[in-house]
């Protein structure tokens, strides 16, 4: 199949849950506050999922059993994967990364030294001559190349870590490069990620064949957030390194699974094709861009009726 602007090469939600004594009502209509969902990845991901949150929990809640296992082949900032582990929603979970850079920071969160990760972070003397320091120094072990992508992250504009962002400058209140450097806050998110890492499997490698290793397994389930440059869309291709996705195949292979499948894309009408020619459902979902302004993504899956 063929469409307009996609290579293959290169390419309201009603009803109530309790969370750690909170109720949320959720609405497909209506955007979700963020504030009110537990924070738990180190990055600040342009592309991040945090507000999808809620909408996950209502989806593993409609299953009839606890999968055994949660698959994040396009982890990037992996807060719905580290949500599912954290809150036990299945029996383990597998997050996996091409980008070498978010890949070495994950590596050390899941199956490294996180400790020293987090200790690094909470001595950093935060300043723009320091942060332009740290960038240009060759780093060799794993805890220091992860700390200056964390840092990276943090402090170049958007939280875009593709090559030529540059570093902010007024920031949030004429903070600079301070802004969204919160070390104590970072060092506890790393920290909280210890009590719960056992659940979680690490792969450095190609989404596409984690979905493949997989994908014959009932008891696997999969939530598929590729970057978006699928329909000519252009945000994947700024924020990330690894950004060429062949979306007509991730659709194919993603409808071969035997289990569960819950992917979500930018709502454009080639992904809306795309979906139709595979099979699955499709529903819009409000959200809010990183600039406060109200848009939506869709959901898309074999059956999306728990969503109201």
């Amino acid at each position: 199949m063929s469409l307009p602007g996609l290579a293959a090469a290169d390419c309201g939600l009603r009803g109530i849950r309790t969370v750690q004594g909170m109720t949320h009502a959720l609405s497909a209509r209506q955007p979700v506050n963020t504030a009110t969902v537990p924070h738990r990845s180190p990055f600040r991901y342009p592309g991040g999922k945090t507000w999808l949150v809620p909408q996950v929990r209502r989806w593993m809640d409609s299953r009839p059993t606890k999968p055994q296992v949660f698959v994040e082949p396009f982890a990037g900032g992996g807060s719905i994967g580290l949500t599912v582990a954290a809150e036990n929603l299945a029996e383990r979970v597998v997050l996996c990364e091409l980008d070498p850079n978010v890949a070495g920071v994950w590596q050390v969160l899941i199956h490294g030294d996180a400790e020293a990760l987090a200790r690094k972070i909470e001595q950093f003397q935060i300043s723009r001559e320091n942060v332009i320091a740290e960038l240009n120094r060759k780093r060799r072990s794993p805890v220091n190349r992860a700390f200056q992508t964390i840092l990276r992250n943090r402090v170049q504009r958007g939280g875009v870590m593709a090559p030529g962002a540059g570093l902010m400058r007024a920031g949030e209140n004429g903070k600079g490069v301070a802004s969204r450097w919160y070390p104590s806050t970072l060092a506890r998110r790393i920290r909280d990620l210890q009590t719960y890492r056992a659940r979680i499997e690490f792969i450095h490698g190609d989404g596409f064949d984690v979905i493949e290793s997989y994908k014959n397994d009932p008891e696997a389930v999969f939530f598929i957030d590729p970057p978006y440059t699928a329909g000519g869309k252009r945000a994947g291709s700024r924020l990330y390194e690894q950004s060429a996705i062949d979306h007509v195949r991730l659709f194919e292979l993603s409808a071969s699974c035997a289990g569960d499948v819950l992917l979500t894309y930018d709502n454009a009408p080639e992904v809306l094709e795309l979906a139709r020619s595979a099979g699955f459902a499709t529903k819009p979902i409000a959200m809010r861009s990183t600039h406060n302004a109200e848009m939506s993504e869709l959901l898309i899956g074999r059956d999306l009726s728990w969503v109201a």
